[in-house]
């Protein structure tokens, strides 16, 4: 794991706070609750992220029914497990076990239904799963899967912080995945007590902060908003912003920090099927009714 201090300036304007998100309390799957945190309200202003999923409970009851066999067209999934066991299988073969600090990105493409399966009858089950648009000359490639397991996921480390990258970069260290089109950064921030994190982000990028441990402040000049645990706070697109500060408070605090370019395309959703007109919805639900999806 890389020790090396963060570049010296690496953030000379910083992003701050549009807005505050709480999320939405629902289920899904065959019951499992979660926090909706980017809901389909969201997905404009988002671009190219269509939904974040926050997951977490020690009762059985919450999540032991999993998510059962489910179609998925025009998108990719990217699940990050904190804790538990999950057992991944499609219809295009691919079979894996999800577990603690572990990473599944799956590429729905024209077409997949697959199934995630808790393997655990108690302890914590945590992670999130967020949702990753397709452009349009992409929507229709063939399926794809890749398990990451938690000690192939790059890391830096330094001055009271810990990244884990799993897409983009982060203080000079590539990311487990890299996606041309819409260039995604998804990292995974540790930060002790009064720790404090620049990081730089391309300035057409959306960017949004999750705060599931501790609180943080995201510093910016005369601007800087305080984010407790459990808060989605959405970056501001500042013209000339070149990336984000963030300082922990009083405790441990971990973070998400998601962001990419945006398609600008259309978007037509019908559940677990993600478009760009009507047309493409109404073949997609077809072609699962007749078998034709995967």
């Amino acid at each position: 794991m890389p020790q090396n201090p963060a570049p010296s300036n690496p953030v000379q304007q910083a992003r701050r706070v549009e807005r505050l998100v709480a999320g939405q309390a629902t289920s899904d799957g065959a019951g499992v609750k979660l926090t909706r945190v980017l809901t389909q309200d969201l997905q404009r202003r988002l671009d190219p992220f269509l939904m974040l999923d926050a997951f977490g409970s020690d009762r059985p009851g919450d999540y032991i029914a999993g998510f059962p066999d489910h179609p998925h067209r025009g998108f990719e999934t990217i699940t990050y497990m904190i804790a538990g066991r999950m057992r991944h299988r499609d219809s295009a073969g691919n079979e894996g076990l999800l577990d603690d600090g572990g990473v599944q990105w799956m590429t729905a493409g024209r077409g997949v239904i697959h199934s995630e399966m808790p393997e655990q009858e108690d302890g914590v089950m945590e992670g999130f799963q967020l949702w990753l648009n397709l452009g349009a000359a992409d929507k229709m490639q063939p399926p794809a899967y890749r398990d990451i397991p938690s000690a192939a996921l790059p890391e830096w480390q330094g001055d009271g912080a810990r990244v884990r990258v799993i897409a983009g970069a982060s203080q000079g260290v590539a990311g487990a995945v890299q996606r041309p089109r819409t260039a995604p950064i998804y990292l995974d921030i540790h930060l002790d007590p009064d720790a404090r994190l620049a990081q730089a982000l391309p300035a057409g990028h959306n960017a949004l902060v999750y705060v599931y441990r501790g609180a943080l402040a995201v510093v910016a000049p005369a601007a800087s908003t305080e984010v407790p645990r459990q808060r989605m706070a959405i970056l501001a697109n500042t013209p000339g912003a070149d990336g984000v500060v963030l300082h922990a408070g009083a405790q441990p605090t971990r973070a998400l920090l998601i962001a990419g370019a945006p398609l600008g395309e259309p978007i037509a959703q019908h559940g677990p099927f993600v478009m760009n007109t009507r047309e493409e919805l109404f073949q997609a639900v077809q072609d699962f009714q007749a078998g034709r999806l995967a």
